[in-house]
């Protein structure tokens, strides 16, 4: 299993829910726009306009845009090969405990954290979980509201 984030260079990485996760072996972060943008064919790219991602996906990876939602639409529109990418879509269901302030995003219930994304898209794929939330300061409130998920 292989995870790649594109994280916007503006991210403010004291803030980031991703921090502490950049010395995990699976995870390779690349800057947006320095890094060049591989295409990444057995790769899911995670989104909100998708069909849903299911225990079927698990063989693999995955690729997440980590940005403000305004910054995150514009790095989507420059991956290469667009219609060439796996989409899917994380259940609708699921909330976030971030207390937003953005109003960038199309459906902002529906916004999650990138590490909340991360940790519903490992539970859906069956990856072990461990350690993903450790240095999230909302863990605690996030693992509440997805307790659903392994109901």
């Amino acid at each position: 299993m292989e995870v790649t984030i594109l994280r916007h260079r503006k991210e403010n990485l004291k803030k980031c829910s991703l921090a502490g996760l950049e010395s995990r072996e699976e995870m390779h972060f690349l800057t947006y726009p320095t890094d060049p943008i591989p295409f990444l064919p057995n790769t899911i790219l995670l989104t909100l306009d998708a069909p849903p991602l299911s225990p079927a996906d698990k063989d693999h990876g995955l690729f997440l845009i980590d940005g403000t939602w305004k910054y995150a639409a514009v790095m989507e529109r420059q991956l290469p090969h667009k219609e060439k990418w796996i989409r899917r879509n994380l259940p609708s269901d699921v909330r976030t405990a971030y207390p937003r302030k953005q109003t960038d995003c199309v459906d902002p219930t529906r916004g999650l954290a990138s590490v909340e994304a991360l940790y519903v898209a490992y539970d859906i794929l069956g990856w072990d979980t461990t350690g993903l939330l450790d240095h999230y300061f909302w863990k605690e409130e996030f693992l509440k509201k997805v307790a659903f998920l392994n109901t």
